[in-house]
C-alpha cells in the first residue's frame, strides 16, 4: 500500500514558484493540469490542492512572471490557462542557480557520514 509522505509546509512553499515556473517551460498550462503533473514528477509524494496552488499562480501574474489567458477546453467549458513570461524565465533561471548550488552543498554534507 502506498501512502504519501507529509511535505513539510515550508519545504512545500519553498518549492511552489519553481515547479510552476518549470511546468509552465514545457508549454502553456491550467491549474489542475500543474498539479497533476507535480504530482506525476513526485510520484504522488506531493499532493498539491487549489488553495494552495492558485495564490501561488496569482502572485507570479501579479510580479509578471506569467501571464494568463481564458480558453475553451474539449468540454466547451473555458479554462484558464497560463504561460511563462521572459520575467519568469528570467526568475526560473536564478532560482535554478539557488537550487543548484543548495542541492550541490546539500550533496557534499549528506554524502559523509
Amino acid at each position: 500500500m502506498h501512502h504519501a509522505v507529509m511535505f513539510e509546509k515550508d519545504l512545500v512553499a519553498a518549492t511552489s514558484r519553481t515547479f510552476i515556473l518549470s511546468i509552465l517551460t514545457e508549454g502553456d498550462s491550467y491549474g489542475y493540469e500543474i498539479i497533476q503533473h507535480v504530482a506525476a514528477l513526485t510520484h504522488d509524494e506531493l499532493i498539491w490542492t487549489d488553495g494552495m496552488l492558485y495564490p501561488v499562480l496569482h502572485r507570479l501574474e501579479d510580479s509578471g512572471c506569467v501571464r494568463s489567458y481564458w480558453q475553451p477546453s474539449s468540454t466547451g467549458r473555458k479554462r484558464k490557462y497560463y504561460a511563462l513570461t521572459d520575467t519568469g524565465r528570467a526568475e526560473l533561471e536564478e532560482r535554478k542557480r539557488q537550487w543548484h548550488l543548495t542541492n550541490d552543498a546539500l550533496s557534499v554534507l549528506w554524502r559523509n557520514p
